[in-house]
């Protein structure tokens, strides 16, 4: 599923094409944990879902790479 957020750090919007379904979105949605309800996704994954953020954004913020 395309998933398009914006970041709030940037103003940019990004896309990512993750292996997520609507029901999964609805449950975090609804409150679920994220890492709950995308198992299947890593953490960066599930960060550009919660806040729109990139890791090279994160990296751009903290001035080091993001883990």
């Amino acid at each position: 599923m395309l998933i398009s957020r914006a970041s709030p750090l940037t103003g940019k919007t990004h896309v990512m094409d993750l292996p997520v379904t609507e029901d999964q979105i609805a449950l975090w949605e609804s409150g679920v944990l994220a890492q709950h309800a995308f198992q299947a996704l890593n953490g960066y994954e599930r960060e550009f879902i919660m806040t729109g953020i990139i890791p090279e954004e994160w990296d751009e913020l903290i001035g080091e790479e993001y883990e």
